[in-house]
C-alpha cells in the first residue's frame, strides 16, 4: 500500500490546499499533486544529469496544460484532442518561469523541464494561481539544485478588501487583479491589472500576497524535510580559469568604463566598441599563447573570455551609474529618452500611430470591426467572446538581427497581453465596435511593450474611439550591488540596462492611477521602501510621457475615418426575432443583399439585439427602415408606401410593410368603376401609397385602399354609410331557394 506524504495549507477564508507526493509520477525527479476543492494540478520536474557542452545559460522549460476532461468537456476541432497551447496556458507558463528561473544556481546549466497539468476543475477556483506553488513543491521534493522554495498567489480587491486566490465569481467583481511570486524573504515577480489604483494600494496588495506566500513556502520546507530532499545533487557545469578572468578584467575594465562614461554612442555603435575591446584582447591572448596551447585549448579559452567579458561590461555599467550617476547613453537615472510621434501615418487602417522613444519604435494600427469579428475563446474553463484584441509583433529586424521570423513566440504573447491589460479598461462600456490593435515593433532598445501602450493610446484616439482617458507606460530598472547600501533607480531603461540590471519594473496608467504592472526582480533583499521609490519615480516618468502623447493628439477624434464601418444597434421584442431572420435565414439574407449592410442578431433575455454595420450611412438607414418595418405592428388608418407584388382579377396584393401583404381590392383602387386592375395603369413592381382600412380579426388579413387617398370626383355623392344591425334583428330569411342540408338539420 502506497503511503503518500501530505502537507496542508490553510487559506485565510478557510479553504485548504493539499500537497501530496510519493503517489503519482514517481519516476520523475520530483512530483506533487496539488488539490484545492475539486481543482487538482499535477506538477512534475525532470533534470538532465549533465549539461550540454558549451551551455552558458539556464535551459529551463516550463509547460502548463489544461485537460478538457478536467471539466468534463470534449476538446473542439476535428480530432477532438488537445492541441497546441492556448494563450492562457502560455501566459501561465511565463508566470511560473519568471519566478523559478532566477533561483537556479548561476553555474547550473543542465536542462530542466517543469510540467504542470490540470487534471480536475469545478469552475470555482482559478488554477493559474496555484501553478507556481505546485511547480515549486515538485522542485522542493527533488534533488535538483534550486534556491527556493517559492510560491505564487493572486490578490484581488473586491469592495475594498484584498482577497488571496479569489474564486472566479469574486474575481469578476474585482477592481484590482495581480499575481505575485516570491520566496520566503523576497518578492520576485508581480503582474496584473487594476482600475486606476494608486501606488500605495498596489504596494499594500503586494504585502498581503507576501504574507500568504510565506506560509506556503514554510509548508514546502516541511514537506522537503519529511521527504528527505534537503540535500541536492552535485554538479559541475562550469570549468573556470580565475587567472584568465583576472587578466581579462585588468586589461579591459578601464576601456569599457570609458565607453560607458562617454555616453555618446548609439546601441550598435556601443556594441561595436565593446566588441572591439574584447576582440583586441583575444588577439593578443592567442598570439601570446599559441606556442603553449593547442587550437582546441585556445578555443576553450576564447569561450571563457566571451563569458567573463560580459561580466566586465556589467561591472563597468553598474559602477558608472552608482558612482557617477551616468548611464550608457549619458542620461541621468530619472531622465527619459527623447520622444516623437505622429497619428494617421497609415491611410488604410481605421487608426494608426507612430511612437518613438529613443531607439524604441512602434508602428501601431487600429481596426474597427463588427460582432462577426469577435474572438471566440474556447479554453477549458473559459468559453467567452473577446471584443478587444491587441497583438504585438517583434520581428528580428527591429534589433538588427539577420534571421528568419518563425511565428509568434511566448515573449510576444506575454508583451501583447501586458499592453492589452493596460488599455482594455479605458474602452467605453458597451462600445458597439470590436477593436483590434496591432503593434509592430520597428526598432527596439528597451521597453517595446510600453511603446505599444503609448502607440495604442494614440492610434485609438486617431481612430475616433472615445477612450475614457489616455494611457502611458514606462519601464523602470534598478542597480544594487550585494552588500552595498547605495542603489540607483533608472527610468525608461534600455535593453542593456534590463539585461545587466537587477529589476525590470513596468507600470502603465492614466493621470488618475495605475492600469497595469509587470515586475521581475533579480536580486535579493529588495525592500518595500525601494519599491515605493521606484513606483513614485515611475509615476513622474509616466506623467512626462503622457504629456508628450497629448502634445501629439490631445483627445479622440470626434468621428470615425470615412472608410470605417458604421454600426447601429436595435433592440426588438423577442417574439420578432424569427420574423427578422425568416425561414432558413431568408429574410435577413435578403435584407443584407438589398442594403449591402451586415446584419447580426442574438437573443438577450426577453429582447433581440440587432447589430447593423456598413461602410456608408445610407445602407444602415435603409436596413434600419426595413427592420423596423418587419417588427412594426400595422395600424388601421395609417398610410404606407408599398410595392405591388402580384395582380389578380379581383385586385392587387401590396407589400406595405416588409413581410406583410394586404389586398387592394379592385373597388378600392379608384373612384371610378374598373373592369381590370390594368385600367388604372398599375403593374407588378410599382410603388403605391395605400391606407390600411381594416384587419380581419379572425384571419389577420389586411384590407387596403388607394382611392381614399385620391380626391373624390366633383359631383360624386358620398355613399351613405349603412347601419349594421345585429344578426338577430334581420328580417325573416327569404325562402326563394332550396334549403341547405345544414338548414334542414337546424330546423328539425
Amino acid at each position: 500500500m502506497i503511503k503518500p506524504i501530505v502537507k496542508t495549507i490553510e487559506l485565510s477564508d478557510g479553504r485548504t490546499i493539499k500537497l501530496e507526493t510519493g503517489k503519482l509520477a514517481k519516476q520523475a525527479d520530483g512530483s506533487v499533486m496539488l488539490t484545492l476543492g475539486k481543482t487538482m494540478l499535477l506538477a512534475t520536474v525532470c533534470a538532465a544529469k549533465e549539461a550540454v557542452p558549451g551551455t552558458d545559460f539556464m535551459p529551463l522549460q516550463v509547460e502548463y496544460r489544461e485537460k478538457f476532461a478536467a471539466f468534463g468537456r470534449f476538446p473542439g476541432g476535428f480530432t477532438k484532442r488537445e492541441g497546441r497551447a492556448s494563450d492562457y496556458e502560455i501566459l501561465t507558463c511565463r508566470l511560473v518561469d519568471r519566478v523559478l528561473r532566477p533561483l537556479f544556481p548561476a553555474d547550473y546549466h543542465c536542462e530542466v523541464y517543469v510540467n504542470i497539468i490540470l487534471f480536475s476543475a469545478d469552475g470555482v477556483d482559478v488554477p493559474d494561481a496555484l501553478a507556481g506553488l505546485a511547480a515549486s513543491a515538485a522542485l522542493a521534493v527533488s534533488d535538483i539544485p534550486f534556491e527556493g522554495p517559492i510560491s505564487e498567489v493572486r490578490v484581488a480587491r473586491v469592495d475594498g478588501k484584498y482577497l488571496v486566490n479569489p474564486t472566479f465569481d469574486q474575481l469578476a467583481k474585482a477592481d484590482m487583479d495581480i499575481m505575485v511570486g516570491a520566496t520566503y524573504d523576497n518578492i520576485m515577480m508581480v503582474e496584473g491589472e487594476m482600475d486606476e489604483c494608486s501606488e500605495a494600494e498596489l504596494l499594500e496588495a503586494m504585502k498581503v500576497a507576501h504574507e500568504s506566500i510565506k506560509l506556503q513556502c514554510k509548508a514546502q520546507m516541511e514537506l522537503a524535510e519529511e521527504v528527505g530532499s534537503a540535500k541536492k545533487r552535485e554538479y559541475s557545469d562550469e570549468i573556470n580559469d580565475e587567472d584568465l578572468r583576472k587578466e581579462l578584467h585588468d586589461a579591459t575594465y578601464s576601456k569599457c568604463y570609458a565607453i560607458v562614461e562617454a555616453g555618446d554612442k548609439s546601441k550598435h555603435e556601443r556594441e561595436d566598441a565593446f566588441r572591439a575591446i574584447r576582440d583586441e584582447f583575444k588577439e593578443k591572448y592567442n598570439e601570446a599563447n599559441k606556442e603553449n596551447l593547442s587550437e582546441e585549448e585556445l578555443a576553450e579559452k576564447n569561450a571563457l573570455i566571451d563569458r567573463y567579458y560580459s561580466d566586465v561590461e556589467r561591472d563597468a555599467m553598474r559602477r558608472c551609474i552608482l558612482d557617477e550617476g551616468k548611464r550608457l547613453d549619458g542620461r541621468t537615472p530619472s531622465e527619459i529618452r527623447p520622444i516623437w510621434g505622429e497619428v494617421g501615418y497609415l491611410p488604410g487602417p481605421h487608426g494608426s500611430a507612430v511612437f518613438t522613444r529613443g531607439e524604441t519604435q512602434s508602428l501601431t494600427s487600429v481596426t474597427l470591426g463588427t460582432k462577426d469579428d469577435e474572438k471566440q475563446i474556447d479554453n477549458v474553463l473559459d468559453q467567452s467572446k473577446e471584443r478587444f484584441l491587441l497583438h504585438y509583433n517583434f520581428p528580428p529586424f527591429c534589433t538588427g538581427e539577420a534571421r528568419a521570423q518563425r511565428g509568434v513566440g511566448r515573449r510576444e504573447i506575454g508583451h501583447g497581453n501586458l499592453a492589452h491589460r493596460a488599455l482594455k479598461r479605458m474602452l467605453p462600456k458597451n462600445y458597439p465596435y470590436v477593436v483590434r490593435i496591432v503593434s509592430d515593433i520597428l526598432e527596439s532598445n528597451g521597453s517595446s511593450s510600453m511603446a505599444t501602450v503609448c502607440a495604442g493610446t494614440m492610434a485609438l484616439m486617431d481612430a475616433g474611439v472615445p477612450i475614457k482617458k489616455p494611457v502611458s507606460g514606462i519601464a523602470m530598472g534598478l542597480i544594487k550591488n550585494p552588500g552595498e547600501d547605495k542603489y540607483a533607480i533608472l527610468s525608461d531603461i534600455m535593453g542593456d540596462e534590463d539585461h545587466l540590471g537587477d529589476m525590470d519594473f513596468k507600470t502603465t496608467g492614466t493621470c488618475n492611477g495605475l492600469t497595469a504592472t509587470q515586475m521581475d526582480i533579480k536580486c535579493d533583499g529588495l525592500s518595500f521602501e525601494i519599491l515605493e521609490k521606484a513606483l513614485m519615480q515611475a509615476k513622474q516618468g509616466r506623467e512626462h510621457i503622457l504629456g508628450k502623447i497629448l502634445e501629439i493628439i490631445a483627445e479622440p477624434h470626434t468621428d470615425l475615418k470615412d472608410h470605417a464601418p458604421r454600426i447601429e444597434n436595435l433592440i426588438i421584442p423577442k417574439e420578432f426575432i424569427g420574423a427578422v431572420i425568416g425561414p432558413g435565414g431568408k429574410i435577413i439574407q435578403g435584407l443584407q443583399e438589398k442594403t449591402g449592410a451586415n446584419i447580426s442578431i442574438e437573443e438577450e433575455g426577453n429582447t433581440g439585439k440587432i447589430e447593423i454595420s456598413a461602410v456608408n450611412k445610407q445602407s444602415i438607414e435603409e436596413a434600419v427602415k426595413m427592420i423596423k418595418g418587419i417588427v412594426a405592428v400595422p395600424e388601421v388608418g395609417e398610410v404606407y408606401k408599398g410595392k405591388i407584388r402580384s395582380i389578380m382579377p379581383y385586385g392587387a396584393f401590396v407589400e406595405f410593410l416588409p413581410g406583410k401583404d394586404g389586398l387592394l381590392h379592385i373597388s378600392e383602387i379608384d373612384w371610378k368603376r374598373l373592369e381590370t386592375v390594368e385600367e388604372a395603369g398599375l403593374k407588378e413592381g410599382d410603388d403605391i401609397d395605400v391606407k390600411l382600412l381594416d384587419v380581419d380579426p379572425k384571419t389577420g388579413k389586411f384590407k387596403l385602399s388607394r382611392k381614399v387617398l385620391l380626391p373624390r370626383p366633383e359631383g360624386m355623392p358620398e355613399a351613405p354609410e349603412r347601419e349594421r344591425r345585429p344578426r338577430g334583428e334581420h328580417g325573416p330569411r327569404r325562402n326563394d331557394g332550396p334549403r341547405t342540408h345544414q338548414e334542414d338539420e337546424n330546423r328539425d
